[in-house]
């Protein structure tokens, strides 16, 4: 008997650590799934924005980034003011000669220039008078066999003559081409020896001629000239016509 008790209690120990498990609960069905074991309710209608929230804190730099293209080219600005003078430089050293300059052209002088004077006394009335003292006619342009000057180099004349008056009365133009261009006249003081003179500045053209002549009736040719007193005739050109070559 005591051994049957001894072997029911051992029986016992043995089960009862298997006997206390809990039961796990069962399982909750889904809800959502059709089998659910009840009737979920309408989905309720979205919500109001929510306020901003507040600004974050400034993040640190990030990383440099690449150089970027070269932009186009701005339109020109207005001029700036006119600065102050700089104070002056130091003086710099002495260049260098400069090379040899070609040969030029030598300018051409024109020239046509006479003086001559008078010889014989009484000249006669209305012809040229024939100065045949010769003081200067290089150029050949006053004709002493005739008493005229014929222009060869168009452009503005000077012509001037001096006369001697003894024993009458002088009238004397000086022509250009046909044509009195002045006159003079000196009466005679008896016992005395006087002088006539004229000048006048004339444009010529080639062939032009020029000279001196007693003019009028009467005894008016009292243009005189011995070896000390002299009665002269005079020209020369002054400046070329600009179309001359």
């Amino acid at each position: 008997m005591r051994d049957s008790a001894g072997f029911l209690l051992c029986s016992l120990l043995l089960v009862a650590p298997c006997c206390t498990e809990v039961a796990a609960p069962d399982p909750q069905p889904d809800p959502k799934t059709p089998c659910a074991n009840w009737m979920g309710g309408a989905p309720g209608y979205p919500g109001h924005n929510g306020l901003p929230g507040r600004d974050g804190k400034d993040g640190k730099d990030g990383l440099k980034g690449e150089k970027g293209e070269q932009g186009l080219q701005g339109s020109k600005g207005d001029q700036g003011e006119k600065g102050t003078p700089g104070p002056e430089g130091p003086r710099g050293f002495p260049g260098y000669p400069g090379l040899k300059g070609d040969k030029g052209e030598g300018a051409y002088v024109y020239r046509s220039a006479f003086s001559v004077g008078l010889t014989e006394r009484a000249p006669h009335p209305n012809v040229p008078i024939r100065f045949s003292k010769i003081f200067y006619n290089e150029q050949n342009h006053y004709d002493a066999s005739t008493g005229k000057f014929l222009c060869s180099i168009p452009g503005m004349y000077y012509f001037a003559y001096h006369l001697t008056v003894y024993m009458s009365d002088v009238k004397v133009s000086l022509y250009k081409k046909d044509k009195a261009v002045i006159f003079t006249y000196d009466q005679f003081q008896t016992n005395n020896v006087d002088q006539a003179s004229g000048s006048v500045l004339l444009h010529l053209s080639s062939g032009d001629e020029v000279w001196l002549q007693v003019y009028g009736e009467g005894d008016n040719n009292g243009v005189y000239a011995d070896n000390i007193n002299d009665s002269t005739f005079m020209g020369f050109l002054l400046y070329p016509d600009l179309d001359f070559h």
